[in-house]
């Protein structure tokens, strides 16, 4: 059984809390998304610039929240923010998304990525008709479905036998798939690099257009430019994202008012170097047609062929392998710790407030693991990242805005790391923000849609929660 009067223990230092940052930030994205993102924007110099734009919010977002981290070093990070800047209900409402689709569908999304990669290796892994096991209806599991949940499954289990587990795991991974990235940069730019496709794909770099599988092409003016960004961003912002998840084991990080605010400034500078040059890279060593329609959207795995020719696809396929395995564990471990100060609050079930005999909060990591293998079954990935993108910047421009008000609310509070840029950089976060998420839901106002109703479905759930308190509150009052 949990204890629910244990706590936790510093285990982590610097350079572990930017690998967690790191390592939860790169997941199968990088391999992947530029596809989407090419055929929104058309062009070279836009898609570059959807990388870079995604750059300069995810990093102002990261030294912004360290301000926030240097106050309110505690478990669970975020949700502590939105608590403190507004209310229990608004801190409530991002929990709850967070345990329902935001870190739970990436999770999901990330382990069934590891599986289809692993597909090269293992042909029944593959998502064909032949490697379904069970079918009802029109809903299939397949057996890349079922090696997705023992993976998130092997990683929980791990997560519950204490942090140091975690810690290893992560760095090790963390650091393997940084080399990996670097030297496949470095490969691409010397050996695969044609002077001819870079021309041809910069030439006309700034005219954005929508492209065709068959090679048309669509100018995209005026205001439409908006939505063809923030549609081309939805894909950069998930590869991006998770940046804050070394927020939520605050209370395991050593001296953790100076060493959160660094480490996710390091951790998002790193990736976004990372992110923006693989991207150079891609048009130094491909047409711009072959990059928007890489074949299943695969575009480092094309990458890779044109750099070491048909050995490549393995060499990809091994490094999102790694890749995929790091940012799960990353994802786990933290996750669970919101659950942990939700239940310490009396808004989540009572039994995610305790923690094991290792330190670590068992019971949510297994409730975490039970929603996001649901998930794996979904079928609907690619629904919930939308999503994902939509509700978890909407959360991030809510708590950035949260700086403005605790600096009024409390203004004599130690800060012993201070927004960069503040007030300027943070506003200009949140009107980008704002914009995106606006352009979002005409671009695909299903998918905000529904993002939105996730969250709103909360409300109900935060007043049954407050009347359970306010009852057992009462009870307890009451004369035996």
């Amino acid at each position: 059984m949990g204890d629910q009067s244990a706590t936790f223990k510093p285990r982590l230092g610097l350079l572990d809390s930017t690998m967690i940052v790191a390592g939860s930030m790169i997941g199968s994205g990088i391999f992947i998304v530029s596809a989407d993102i090419t055929r929104n924007v058309g062009s070279a110099g836009w898609l570059i610039f959807v990388w870079l734009i995604t750059g300069f919010m995810t990093i102002t977002a990261a030294v912004s929240y360290g301000e926030l981290g240097g106050m309110f070093p505690k478990a669970g990070g975020q949700y502590v923010y939105l608590k403190e800047a507004y209310n229990p209900l608004i801190a409530f409402l991002y929990g709850w998304s967070f345990f329902a689709v935001i870190q739970t569908g990436t999770i999901a999304a990330v382990a069934v990525a590891f599986s289809k990669f692993a597909g090269y290796f293992f042909p029944p892994l593959e998502l064909k008709d032949e490697n379904i096991i069970f079918q009802l209806g029109s809903f299939k599991v397949y057996i890349a479905q079922l090696v997705s949940i023992v993976l998130i499954i092997f990683l929980t289990y791990v997560n519950t036998r204490g942090v140091q587990g975690g810690k290893v795991i992560q760095t090790t991974f963390t650091v393997t798939k940084l080399l990996s990235l670097f030297g496949l940069i470095l490969f691409g730019f010397l050996l695969g690099s044609k002077s001819s496709i870079w021309n041809a794909n910069w030439s006309g770099g700034w005219g954005m257009k929508r492209l065709s599988m068959e090679g048309g092409q669509t100018s995209i003016v005026g205001l439409a430019t908006l939505g063809a960004i923030a549609a081309g961003m939805v894909g950069s912002i998930f590869s991006s994202d998770a940046w804050n998840n070394v927020t939520f084991i605050a209370a395991e990080i050593k001296n953790p008012k100076k060493n959160i605010g660094l480490s996710l400034f390091l951790g998002t500078l790193i990736v976004t170097i990372i992110y923006v040059a693989a991207n150079l890279m891609y048009t130094s060593v491909m047409p711009l047609q072959d990059i928007a329609f890489a074949k299943q959207d695969r575009v480092a795995v094309a990458a890779a062929n044109a750099i070491f020719g048909s050995i490549g696809t393995y060499i990809i396929a091994i490094m999102i392998m790694v890749s995929t395995f790091g940012c799960n564990n990353g994802l786990i471990l933290a996750g669970a710790r919101v659950y942990y100060t939700m239940a310490k609050d009396g808004l989540f079930f009572r039994n995610a407030g305790s923690l094991n005999r290792f330190a670590v909060p068992q019971w949510s990591l297994w409730a975490q693991c039970v929603v996001a293998s649901i998930l794996c079954l979904s079928g609907r990935y690619g629904d919930l990242l939308d999503m994902v993108a939509f509700v978890a910047v909407m959360f991030y421009a809510l708590t950035i805005f949260g700086i403005f008000i605790l600096r009024r609310k409390v203004p004599d509070m130690e800060r012993p790391y201070k927004a960069f840029g503040y007030p300027v950089l943070p506003f200009i976060y949140i009107i980008l923000a704002i914009c995106f998420c606006i352009a979002l839901i005409f671009q695909k106002p299903n998918y905000a849609g529904f993002g939105l109703i996730i969250v709103l479905a909360g409300i109900p759930l935060y007043i049954i929660a407050v009347s359970r308190m306010k009852s057992e509150a009462a009870s307890a009052k009451m004369p035996v």
